[in-house]
């Protein structure tokens, strides 16, 4: 069933679906609920070595400093399984800088995107349309010292869209480990 719902999500130029997620604190958000602003949504989870890459390096949090800062909406999304006073102290341990960390416990939020991997990001425009899907770079390794000299998709698409201009490279492939659905 999963697979199926997957092979038949969001893909790049299609209207975002929308979705009903609880933050780490309680709090209720949707996707209606930032009109007009760019969105980003990050599957994580901070025990898979491809999410450690960018976290203990420091390059999630720039990336999510450097954005919120300009208006961007950044979501982390944990989807499964979740022990939320462990997800705090780690958010705290790693300094996130995300807007909020949404818990997906039923999958269906993953689903409805095709999240594969952690980390797996959607960038969605303020057209509300999916503008780009996939790894934050182009370098497929848990190894932290392969981030500089990266091509940084999730950098270059973010940057187009605040330009006025059409992203670059609209689809990659994610790597990382594997979003762990509800059976």
């Amino acid at each position: 069933m999963v697979w199926v719902q997957v092979a038949n999500a969001v893909r790049v130029g299609d209207e975002a679906p929308e979705f009903a997620l609880k933050d780490l604190s309680g709090n209720l958000h949707k996707l209606s609920d930032y009109p007009g602003r760019i969105v980003v949504l990050e599957w994580v989870h901070h025990a898979c070595p491809f999410v450690k890459k960018h976290y203990t390096s420091g390059n999630m949090q720039a990336l999510q400093a450097n954005y919120t800062g300009k208006g961007v909406i950044w979501l982390g999304v944990q989807t499964g399984e979740a022990d939320t006073k462990s997800l705090l102290k780690q958010n705290k341990n790693f300094k996130v800088r995300a807007s909020a960390i949404l818990l997906d416990p039923s999958g269906k939020a993953a689903a409805a995107y095709g999240a594969r991997a952690t980390p797996h990001i959607f960038v969605i425009n303020p057209e509300r349309k999916l503008a780009y899907s996939g790894a934050v770079d182009d370098q497929p390794t848990p190894d932290p010292r392969t981030i500089n000299g990266a091509r940084n998709y999730v950098a270059e698409a973010l940057d187009a869209i605040l330009a006025g201009k059409q992203v670059g490279v609209k689809s990659t492939r994610p790597s990382g480990c594997g979003i762990k659905y509800k059976r």
